[in-house]
């Protein structure tokens, strides 16, 4: 259910993360800070961008690699390595196709300069309006429900 307080966000990570945190479940942003998903509420809705196919390569990836929804309010931590501790939050993903971003970029109102349409993502993570989630949206799910 899409309610008046409902936001979208874009998460940005390389697309073999992305593809981790569907399989358990989760979303982290910004190399797992809290502050980022301290932002999102139950019922929002996030959408992964993977510039790049594998975090620390060079090979670029320029995709929507993930759709989901926040499932509760609960931020908790994950000790992944001795020294990696992210935070973390539930997220119930949707069956969805990897999406380029190349043929939407002239309708997203989050990307302002279309030359230099990559510059919103050096934040890592952010919120965008309706419009643009649901053009995104569409376009991932079209082939589950075509």
């Amino acid at each position: 259910m899409i309610n008046g307080d409902t936001k979208y966000w874009i998460v940005v990570a390389s697309k073999d993360h992305v593809k981790t945190g569907i399989a358990e479940g989760i979303a982290q942003a910004c190399h797992g800070k809290s502050s980022p998903l301290k932002k999102m509420k139950k019922g929002d809705f996030v959408i992964y961008y993977s510039g790049k196919q594998t975090m620390g390569k060079p090979d670029k990836c320029q995709e929507f690699t993930a759709l989901g929804k926040v499932i509760d309010d609960e931020i908790y931590q994950f000790q992944v390595s001795e020294d990696f501790c992210p935070s973390r939050r539930n997220i119930e993903f949707s069956q969805c196709e990897d999406t380029s971003i190349l043929p939407l970029i002239s309708d997203l109102d989050f990307i302002q300069n279309k030359k230099s349409w990559g510059y919103p993502f050096r934040f890592g993570f952010f919120e965008i309006n309706q419009h643009d989630f649901d053009l995104i949206s569409s376009q991932m799910l079209q082939h589950h429900y075509a």
